[in-house]
Formats: C-alpha cells, sequence, structure tokens
C-alpha cells in the first residue's frame, strides 16, 4: 500500500532545512486509522481541522441535487486533506476513505502558526494548493469538451504519475485500486460506458488489463490522445523566498 509522509512530500520539491523538516514532523505526530469505505469530512460539516494522508487511498466528492456524486479529486499519501475548506467555517466537499488509510490531524490554528514560522513552507502550500486547482480545471475541460474516451484515459495517467509521486518504481504497469463507477463519478460517465471506453482503449491497443491491473501501452500516444498534461511536474518554484 503506498505510504508517505508530509515531510517527504515536501521534500521532493524542497530541499528542507532540518527546522523545517522538523516543523513538519511534528505536525503530522498523530495518527488515525480509517477502514475503507469511512468517511471522515462531510459537506457541510465544521472544518475543525486538516489531515494529512499518509497511508492508502481517499477521494473528496460532493453529492449532486440528483443524487449523483462527483468525485472531484482522488487523494494520495502526502497530501492535505480538506484544504478546500482552508478559508470556510464548512467543509465544501465530503472525504471518505478508498481503501484502509493512515492520517494525521492537524488543527487549523497549526497551519497558521507554521506559515508565520516558515514562510518558505507556506508558499510552498499555496503553490500546490493552485496546482490542485489546475488538475481540477483540467478535469472540468475534459468533462465539457472531450470525449469519453479522453476522459478515461487522463484519469489513468493522472492516477498512475500520482502514484509515481508516492513510489518512484512504479512503472507503466500499476494497480490504480478505483473501480468503474468510480472512474464514472470522476469523468462524468456511468459505469457501463467507462467499461465500454476502456475497452476501446483496449482494442486501439493503447492499454492492457489483467484482473486488477493496467498496463499503458503506449503512454505517450495516450496522453495525446487525451490531451493530458502531467501538472504535478515541471513546477517553477525558483521565487519561493529563503528560509529562515
Amino acid at each position: 500500500m503506498l505510504e508517505c509522509r508530509l515531510a517527504d512530500r515536501f521534500g521532493d520539491f524542497l530541499d528542507l532545512t532540518p527546522d523545517e523538516r522538523a516543523a513538519v514532523e511534528r505536525l503530522t505526530d498523530r495518527d488515525l486509522r480509517l477502514r475503507r469505505g469511512a468517511t471522515l469530512i462531510r459537506e457541510n460539516d465544521r472544518a475543525a481541522e486538516f489531515y494529512v494522508l499518509s497511508r492508502g487511498t481517499m477521494i473528496s466528492y460532493v453529492l449532486l441535487d440528483n443524487g449523483s456524486r462527483q468525485i472531484i479529486r482522488f487523494l494520495f499519501p502526502g497530501d492535505i486533506v480538506g484544504m478546500a475548506g482552508f478559508a470556510y467555517q464548512q467543509s465544501p466537499e465530503t472525504i471518505a476513505a478508498l481503501t484502509e488509510c493512515e492520517v494525521a490531524p492537524i488543527d487549523r490554528p497549526l497551519i497558521g502558526a507554521l506559515i508565520d514560522q516558515h514562510p518558505r513552507l507556506g508558499a510552498l502550500l499555496t503553490a500546490l494548493t493552485q496546482v490542485e486547482r489546475v488538475v481540477c480545471t483540467d478535469r472540468l475541460a475534459a468533462v465539457g469538451r472531450t470525449s469519453a474516451k479522453a476522459r478515461v484515459a487522463a484519469l489513468l495517467l493522472e492516477i498512475r504519475d500520482r502514484m509515481r509521486q508516492c513510489d518512484s518504481g512504479i512503472g507503466d504497469t500499476f494497480s490504480p485500486g478505483v473501480t468503474q463507477e468510480e472512474i464514472g463519478d470522476a469523468t462524468g460517465l456511468t459505469a457501463v460506458h467507462v467499461n465500454r471506453m476502456l475497452r476501446q482503449l483496449e482494442d486501439d491497443a493503447l492499454i492492457a488489463r489483467e484482473g486488477g491491473r493496467f498496463t499503458l501501452l503506449e503512454p505517450a500516444k495516450l496522453a495525446r490522445v487525451s490531451s493530458y498534461v502531467d501538472r504535478y511536474s515541471g513546477l517553477d518554484l525558483n521565487w519561493l523566498p529563503r528560509p529562515r
């Protein structure tokens, strides 16, 4: 199962000083275990805490008026969970565990203290929040303007790239750990339609499936046909302030 601590995730983007690493590790010194399917935060609940996902996979979603579910993001180890509620008293989303998970609760004032004491880490949080915004923008554009096959292909690429952030040993064969229903809830499709698109991608020799494992046979071509861009690579963080 994928694992990553917040300090390790920050360390992927910055050469943390000992003081910065210690400050981040103090934030996440408590662990809370969640069973598969458990709800961590409900939409419109009071947003009293943030969480850092250290093990497992989660989703954030909203329920629509017709009772359907729109998955906004898939969350992976190292992600800060509940950041969408940073500026609100109530959570704008529901967070649930797709697998057994471990999260570290963080009281909201501690984030403010971290930003005050370590502005560079606060700036990094801002940058990563913008990355998530752009990823959501890509998903919105895909749902509104691309084919069903392109949406499914882009989501497979996104999940692979996010898993690679947690485990650099993951190649083009991986187990995404999501159901066709969950893929549909993220791409605006029914599970039946997702199944049909996966078969088309197989027929086009772009992917192969065996059990729950996927192999991306031609990832570059898959990225072209789906207009996918890995938004977590090629970041420009040269503007970040120097550490204190």
